[in-house]
């Protein structure tokens, strides 16, 4: 479970985010979505433990991420949009250092499976140097996999795959809402978050503009109906100043 209540973050005189709330239950995927500048990747970095909340309240499996960090970090991945990896150690010496980490008792295991998923078992041996764009950010998503977390936040994760690589993505991400993870992903490809997200978040200009699932959004909202997700992400964060 997300629990995010009245989220601020101010970095001076500019509000970057204002006062968002939302919940994101286990088994949703939910996307985040919003022009350049939003607040999107504040948000995600917030609820991931890296930045501090000015104000509000964040919670990550029933864990303050302020006042229980620990437990709370315990629980979540968060994989940015830049894969973060050791460049001397291999495909699989960066998931045995973070089992290692999350203390996975099954790690022999579990490790195998996860890298015939992701096809990563021929690059097992390869320095994280070695592999291309996509392959980086397969092994980013296995690290953030590994350890089962309750909360998985994805910012951008079809960055740098081919489309046979983005179908098996999908299937991925949707397999871990199945088992029960509560997902947060934020994407500029609508067709990703229209294909696997049970319920849209639109903010715009650091606030919340329209949460729910598409049926929802175009409900409280005639002059939507009809249109596709692009129209609709258009409609809603159209700047007024733009009119």
């Amino acid at each position: 479970m997300i629990e995010v209540d009245r989220y601020t973050k101010r970095y001076g005189d500019m509000t970057a985010v204002r006062e968002l709330s939302f919940r994101v239950a286990p088994g949703e995927v939910v996307g985040l979505v919003g022009p350049n500048g939003a607040g999107k990747t504040t948000t995600l970095r917030a609820l991931a433990g890296v930045l501090r909340p000015t104000e509000g309240r964040i919670r990550i499996a029933g864990f303050d991420i302020v006042d229980e960090p620990v437990e709370a970090k315990r629980r979540l991945a968060f994989i940015p949009d830049e894969p973060q990896l050791f460049e001397y150690l291999t495909v699989e010496e960066h998931l045995r250092f973070i089992a290692r980490l999350y203390a996975v008792r099954d790690a022999a295991a579990r490790i195998p499976p996860l890298l015939e998923e992701l096809e990563l078992t021929e690059k097992r041996a390869a320095l994280s140097s070695e592999l291309s764009r996509g392959m980086k950010q397969k092994l980013a998503i296995g690290c953030g996999l590994l350890h089962t977390p309750d909360v998985l936040l994805l910012d951008e994760p079809l960055t740098g795959l081919d489309p046979g690589a983005m179908r098996r993505m999908k299937r991925t991400i949707v397999a871990r809402a199945e088992a029960g993870a509560a997902v947060l992903l934020s994407s500029h490809l609508l067709t990703l978050v229209e294909e696997v997200c049970t319920r849209i978040l639109v903010i715009a200009r650091g606030e919340l503009v329209a949460f729910g699932s598409l049926a929802e959004l175009t409900a409280t909202n005639p002059a939507l109906a009809g249109l596709g997700l692009e129209e609709i992400f258009l409609a809603l964060t159209e700047d007024p100043a733009t009119r």
